[in-house]
């Protein structure tokens, strides 16, 4: 993702009340009793609270600040939602509606999807006339390229790879910012972009969903600085942003509604208050007074909140919990010792104890075991188990592994989210088992991503996840596990560094295949080879459980934004009520 899954599920759960609700855990199939209701995915699908009224104020309850808002750099969902929904626009975005239409292209900043030409090599866009920024100055496709341009620069890390792999003659560019310029990327005049690219690629246009596709104009430019201020170019824009505290937008009266078929933009001003304890928000929203009737939250409820919430109807029915479709890993820095040995890996996986790692995230109501690395979404609605590994593991088969590797006792070091503590010991404690020693460090939320995407401070062991971007192996498997997509700064993805030559041929081939169908079973047949390599272990399938206020309408789980609720449409039933 990524889109990567911003983790934010903390410690334990009153597991009993979770299992008890869903149906007993079978250790053997490391999930709820598929026949039995799941009280957290009640309201999948759903559109709570109805059809908003203009106006009021949204309030956003939030752990953490935005990992960045620059759209250059912006590439974890949450943030990729809230900035693509209501800050800045791209080429081409999702439909703003729950379920599979979700998934479904439409234009944005473009008149349509894009025309390819030269094979699929070629790729024009043509901008709708009347679109202007924030002090009301034209949005011009000189802009667009000027960020494509600006992922490439260095000091401008975090953000999506995909103009650096897909488009010709970027190998040694290093962006804008020294006043060089890419050739591949052409402006004939102030309303067409042509993108020329190193190979055909027939999903291009879902590519230009992402933010780096957001226009940046270059008098605005301020380096790593642009994160506090992204100059807006969809409906509102940013009034004050106190980093760590408080953002507040307010509306950008240059956006013109005529343009845009996707966003809806019903609130006067979002308030996103940050810095709160999961916990609190959890309680503010579920009694829901004052300001907090008309508060949606950002951060994921916590595992211990599913007591107060799924035995009440009342509260239940506030609960978003979409499928994330995405898959959480604990990723093992293949780069150095112990992980550089394969034996050491294969045990690790043996020593795992996931069913541990389901209960102290919320229990099977809201996770079950991953077996595999691509998700579900993206292999036909199951996952392989080509190891076949009991879910709580086997620790007698990772001692022996261990011995013939030379390594009976192992110190490793693992780095979580501190929303992941809860996660991290049941990591810890499973490969005790095995007698492998786990130090754990938990860095804020808000920094988690750049502190693992140093190689001067990435530990033995991470544990995040990553999602698809559309729905291709593409963009998952060359992102995670492509030895060429690593960098000393802003690694993203590939954070076991695993390197394979075989690998990186094979994602080669795929990525020249024109049948996407047969593309697509060559992505699954990839991935099970990769898990005999072992590079990271695959652990959870997760939920997004979100709560809503009882003054908010228009509220869903987007399914591409890994179930996050899509800012485009959301509101309040009664804008008098609201606050701040």
């Amino acid at each position: 993702m990524t889109k990567r899954s911003q983790l934010a599920l903390a410690t334990a759960l009153v597991a009993a009340i979770a299992l008890g609700a869903t149906g007993c855990s079978d250790p053997k199939k490391g999930s709820a009793d598929k026949g039995a209701a799941n009280p957290a995915a009640a309201n999948e699908g759903k559109i709570l609270g109805g059809t908003p009224v203009k106006g009021g104020t949204l309030t956003v309850l939030s752990n953490q600040d935005f990992s960045h808002l620059d759209p250059a750099r912006n590439w974890t969902m949450p943030a990729m939602d809230f900035g693509t929904r209501l800050i800045y626009r791209t080429l081409v975005t999702f439909k703003a509606e729950p379920g599979k239409a979700g998934s479904e292209l439409v234009p944005d900043l473009a008149t349509d999807l894009g025309t390819p030409s030269n094979g699929g090599r070629t790729w024009t866009f043509t901008l709708k006339e009347g679109l202007k920024y924030e002090d009301g100055t034209p949005i011009k496709a000189q802009d667009i390229k000027y960020n494509v341009e600006r992922s490439f620069a260095p000091d401008l890390t975090g953000g999506p790879d995909y103009a650096a792999q897909y488009l010709a003659g970027g190998e040694n560019y290093k962006g804008p910012l020294q006043g060089q310029h890419l050739d591949s990327v052409k402006t004939p005049d102030d309303r067409t972009i042509v993108f020329e690219l190193k190979r055909p690629v027939a999903e291009f246009s879902a590519t230009a969903t992402l933010p780096t596709f957001a226009p940046v104009p270059q008098s605005q430019e301020k380096g790593t600085q642009y994160d506090a201020r992204p100059f807006s170019s969809g409906p509102y824009k940013i009034e004050t942003y106190d980093r760590d505290k408080q953002l507040v937008l307010v509306r950008n009266e240059h956006w013109d509604p005529a343009t845009d078929q996707v966003r809806k933009a019903y609130p006067d001003r979002f308030v996103v208050v940050m810095g709160l304890k999961g916990g609190q928000i959890d309680d503010r929203i579920i009694a829901s007074e004052g300001a907090d009737a008309s508060a949606v939250q950002y951060s994921d409820m916590r595992p211990e909140s599913a007591p107060k919430v799924l035995p009440k109807p009342d509260v239940k029915s506030r609960l978003l919990a979409e499928s994330q479709g995405c898959t959480t890993m604990l990723h093992l820095n293949n780069s150095r010792a112990p992980f550089n040995d394969p034996k050491v890996r294969e045990a690790m996986h043996y020593a795992l104890d996931k069913e541990a790692v389901i209960t102290a995230g919320g229990g099977p109501a809201l996770n079950e075991i991953a077996t595999a690395y691509l998700p579900p979404a993206l292999t036909g609605g199951k996952q392989a188990d080509t190891l076949k590994i009991a879910p709580a593991g086997d620790p007698a088969k990772a001692k022996e592994l261990l011995k013939a590797a030379g390594k009976e006792s192992l110190k490793v070091s693992l780095s979580v989210s501190t929303g992941d503590k809860g996660a991290a010991e049941a990591i810890q404690q499973g490969l005790a088992r095995a007698g492998v020693q786990v130090v754990i460090d938990t860095v804020d939320p808000g920094a988690y991503y750049d502190v693992i995407g140093d190689l001067s401070t990435t530990p033995d062991m991470t544990f995040s996840g990553w999602c698809p971007d559309y729905p291709s192996g593409s963009t998952w498997i060359p992102f995670v596990f492509d030895g060429r997509t690593i960098k000393e700064k802003g690694n993203q993805g590939n954070y076991a560094q695993f390197r394979d030559e075989a690998v990186q041929k094979r994602i080669d081939e795929i990525n020249a295949m024109a049948d996407a169908k047969q593309a697509n079973q060559a992505w699954i047949d990839l991935d099970a080879e990769i898990m005999k390599k072992a590079p990271s272990i695959p652990v959870l399938l997760e939920r997004k459980p979100l709560l809503v206020g009882t003054n908010i309408a228009g509220a869903f789980g987007h399914p591409v934004w890994t179930g996050t609720i899509d800012y485009a449409t959301v509101g309040l039933k009664d804008p008098s009520k609201s606050q701040g």
